[in-house]
């Protein structure tokens, strides 16, 4: 009998730690299911795809013209000038959203414009998303 409660209690404690979902996007060369899975993205808030990226976000940068988009990159701006990191991090991940994104150069930090923060996640997670685009840099 109590072999049987250990089996079950061995049970129950592997399926609850079987049950957390993963995040779709496990590192850069996994962006691109973000357009594969877009359908379940759209008309749904940002914040619902930012949680399906476990790489950080290092820099963005938001268009306010329309079509209103971010621009998400998963190296930093000093990354960027240097042509430093991976090839695999140089992707960029544009997302469109359906309303004018208040995103001012001015009012950010200097020389912090382009950072990502959990601020501006708060901040523009509630945009409802109407198209993904991952752009990868070609091989040299």
């Amino acid at each position: 009998m109590k072999n049987i409660l250990r089996i079950f209690a061995l049970l129950f404690i592997l399926s609850n730690n079987s049950c957390k979902a993963q995040q779709m996007v496990q590192n850069t060369n996994d962006a691109y299911k973000l357009k594969i899975n877009e359908q379940q993205f759209i008309n749904k808030p940002l914040k619902d795809l930012l949680k399906e990226l476990k790489p950080v976000i290092k820099a963005a940068y938001a268009i306010n013209d329309n079509p209103f988009f971010f621009s998400f990159r998963f190296r930093s701006p000093e990354q960027q000038k240097k042509n430093e990191g991976s090839w695999e991090d140089r992707v960029s991940l544009y997302v469109y959203v359906k309303d004018p994104i208040d995103w001012q150069y001015e009012k950010r930090p200097i020389g912090k414009e382009m950072a990502w923060t959990k601020e501006d996640a708060e901040k523009y997670g509630n945009l409802i998303v109407i198209r993904i685009k991952v752009i990868s840099p070609p091989r040299d």
